[in-house]
Parts: structure tokens; sequence; C-alpha cells
């Protein structure tokens, strides 16, 4: 509670300083020369509310399309001996993190992967894939499950939706801003929102989704070591350190990856720099390595 207490009073704080540098720039009266009905704080709202709307509508639906587009086969009654010990090493560690047991599931892919999701820690979703299970030891897919656990514990997932908020409502102000300069300052259209505001407004929203998605990747190479130490705290730090090297690709392999809206809460993810939502394997094992 009292991260989302800290993010919303962050954005909040954000959004007035905005407001105060805008003033102090004299760029509302810029706009009022040039004949611009702006109300900057009514779209500083309307830019929060899309940009909150649309993040926690995908995390509330997070469990429902993991379970769609990866084809997450839930075990509710578990069939062998590797389900079962799945789901109890599973309410294990979900016991020991302090968490309500989640779902546990199995998704088909010859790319050993993980990943947790899901609005609320004590409700969540646990997947591994095929892959996974088949190549890696049972030490290694216990330090897996350990770090997807410690991503649903540290509510990473709320973090993730509220950061993913708070930048959706930057791209959507600004967006809007810039649309309405180049109609009315530049191109001196007097009558309503022209074809320049929408055209603007779209090249915009597009070129500052791109930059913004690097804030959101940095944010989620954070949270990735702080799960790799949970993993290690739940399993042991040896086993975590052998999954991450497991995950290593082979020679001539390329690195599995999850779709986009899975990814910031998966095990391996993409291998990328800015656009990376994992850090390198090498950097997280040595990290583990110099914990103390």
């Amino acid at each position: 509670m009292l991260r989302i207490a800290l993010f919303l009073a962050t954005n909040m704080a954000i959004l007035v300083v905005i407001s105060i540098v805008f003033s102090l720039l004299g760029f509302e009266g810029i706009l009022a020369e040039n004949g611009v009905d702006l109300d900057l704080q009514a779209l500083l709202v309307m830019s929060a509310i899309i940009g909150f709307s649309g993040s926690f509508i995908s995390l509330l639906m997070s469990k429902w399309l993991a379970k769609r587009s990866m084809g997450v086969q839930l075990i509710e009654q578990p069939s062998n001996n590797t389900e079962r010990w799945l789901v109890n090493t599973v309410k294990q560690q979900a016991e020991k993190a302090g968490i309500g047991m989640p779902e546990v599931g199995i998704f088909n892919s010859p790319e050993p992967n993980a990943f947790a999701t899901g609005a609320n820690k004590n409700k969540a979703l646990v997947a591994v894939s095929t892959g996974l299970m088949q190549r890696m030891t049972q030490d290694e897919v216990e330090a897996v499950l350990a770090h997807e656990v410690s991503h649903v514990a540290n509510g990473d997932m709320i973090t993730m939706a509220l950061i993913q908020g708070v930048v959706n409502t930057f791209v959507v102000f600004l967006a809007r801003l810039v649309g309405f300069f180049v109609d009315r300052v530049i191109l001196k259209n007097e009558r309503g929102l022209g074809i320049g505001y929408f055209v603007t407004s779209i090249i915009a929203q597009i070129f500052l989704s791109i930059l913004a998605s690097m804030i959101v990747m940095w944010f989620s190479r954070r949270r990735e070591f702080k799960a790799d130490a949970g993993g290690a705290s739940l399993a042991g730090r040896q086993k975590m350190i052998s999954a991450l090297m497991a995950l290593q690709p082979r020679p001539g392999e390329a690195p599995g990856e999850l779709p986009e809206n899975m990814a910031a809460f998966g095990i391996s993810g993409k291998m990328s720099s800015l656009f990376s939502s994992h850090p390198p394997l090498e950097q997280r094992i040595e990290t583990l390595k110099n914990a103390q």
C-alpha cells in the first residue's frame, strides 16, 4: 500500500512541477497570444485518467491474457510427480514469502522460460515452459520458481503498472501539447482542432512512447535484481546462480523471449540494452556472486 501511495504522490508532484515550469517559461502566455484556448490543468487530468486507465486495465486482465496468449495449462489436480513437485514447491515458497498460493501452470515452449503475473499478489499466476522443465535440473527449476514468487511477493506487477501509468500520462500530455502547438502556433489554425493537431499528436505519441519504454524497461531491470535476491533467499544463492547460468544461450542458439506484456516478469527476457526488460545474465550472476 505504501508503494502505491508513493508512486501516486510522485506522479501528482511531477504533474504539478510540469505546470509550474510551463508557467515560468511563459508557455501559456505564448499559447494565449496565438489564440490557443488550452486548459493545461484539464489536459493533465485527462492525460492521467487515460494513462492510468490503460495501465490498470492491462493489469486486471493480465492473468486472463497470459493464459490465453501463452496457452497456459493450469495444474488444478496434479497428474504426475513433476506436477505435484511444482505445486508443492510453489506452495512452500509462497508460504515462506508471506503471500497467498498462486495458480501454477505450464505452457508449451521449447525455450526455457517462466513468468509471474496477476493484479493481486495473493491471487497471482506462476507459469513455467516445457522447455525449462526439460533443460534444467530440479534445483535450477526451484530457483526459477523462487524468482517468480519473489516478483509476486515484491508487488512488481502493481509497481510496474504504476510506473507505466505515470509514463503513459506524460506521453499523452506531451503529445497533445505538441499537437496543439503545431496546429495553433505554427499552422495558425483558428477553427477548432485541425488536421495538424491530430497528425502531429499521433506522430508525437508514437515517438514519445518509444522513448518512454526505455524508462519502463530501466525500472524493470532494477526489479530483476531484487527478484534474483529474493529467489536466492527462498531457494539458495547457488541454486539461483546455477539457474541463471543454465539460461545462457548455447552456441548458435537465440535467447527465448516472452510476449512484451509478459517479458517484464519473466526469468530470461530480451537481451538488448536500453529496450531490454532484463539486465544481462552475466551481470545478474556477478551481482549474486558478490552479494554479502
